[in-house]
């Protein structure tokens, strides 16, 4: 039996840490040790008004889209603290992904109409562009996410309210970590959103640390995490297709692959 793709290689995994085992286990799968530097957090907004205000009046949308699992539990505690029941629902339900589809029928009870094969934004726009013109939206999401999805859905002619459920913030330890990781020869960074992008250029910058790492490539999850890269200034070596953490990992090993031949 050959050796496993991924032995002796070092992968930086920067997911929340409630969210990093299965890219971990994945990579260990295939002999890699994961070094797992948790670059996000997941808190609650800064405040509720905009969210409150719009589960007041769910009823009045067409459309209600989740981008991430992660804010799903916000959602139904405030839901339960505000007396809000979505028994009743009368808007669609889009979702990204199979975990926030998941999470959407497991936690809230709703039937998801819309979820597309691929885990990326442009897929969730492109499924749903040609039946929103006119229709009112409403879009659940990060504080300060990026407008990929609202732009384009404007774009296509539908009112969309975004409302910040959760907020991503960088975790104190984060800074110390990195050193400790870069202590070491660290073989791969993967990305898994472009929020994992700008907190570990954050987390960098506070353990003086140059940022891109050098001599590290970087692999993608998917198209917008790809951008947020090159706009930092860290072209991916590889990017996962389609997006989805089974093909990160394929991704990582196509990279260090291709890199081991040069």
């Amino acid at each position: 039996m050959g050796a496993l793709p991924l032995a002796g290689r070092r992968v930086l995994v920067t997911r929340a840490a409630h969210q990093a085992s299965k890219l971990s286990d994945g990579l260990r799968a295939l002999g890699a040790e994961a070094i797992e530097v948790p670059v996000l957090e997941i808190r609650p907004p800064e405040n509720y008004d905009a969210l409150d205000a719009a589960l007041r009046q769910v009823n009045s949308y067409d459309w209600v889209i989740f981008t991430s699992a992660n804010a799903i539990p916000f959602l139904q505690v405030r839901m339960m603290d505000l007396g809000v029941t979505f028994s009743e629902l009368k808007p669609k339900v889009a979702a990204i992904g199979k975990a926030t589809a998941e999470a959407v029928e497991t936690l809230l009870h709703l039937k998801v109409s819309l979820a597309p094969k691929e885990y990326v934004a442009e897929s969730l726009v492109a499924a749903l562009a040609p039946e929103i013109a006119g229709k009112r939206v409403l879009l659940a999401r990060a504080a300060v996410a990026r407008d990929v999805i609202p732009d384009a859905l404007r774009e296509a002619g539908a009112h969309v309210d975004v409302v910040d459920a959760y907020r991503n913030v960088l975790p104190e330890s984060a800074p110390d970590q990195i050193r400790e990781a870069l202590a070491e020869r660290i073989d791969a960074a993967t990305f898994t959103s472009s929020s994992s992008v700008t907190h570990l250029a954050e987390a960098a910058e506070r353990a003086g640390v140059p940022f891109p790492l050098r001599g590290v490539p970087a692999i993608s999850i998917g198209p917008v995490t790809s951008q947020t890269l090159r706009e930092l200034g860290w072209a991916p070596a590889a990017e996962a297709s389609p997006s989805g953490i089974v093909a990160l990992v394929e991704a990582v090993v196509r990279a260090l692959q291709a890199n081991s031949r040069r």
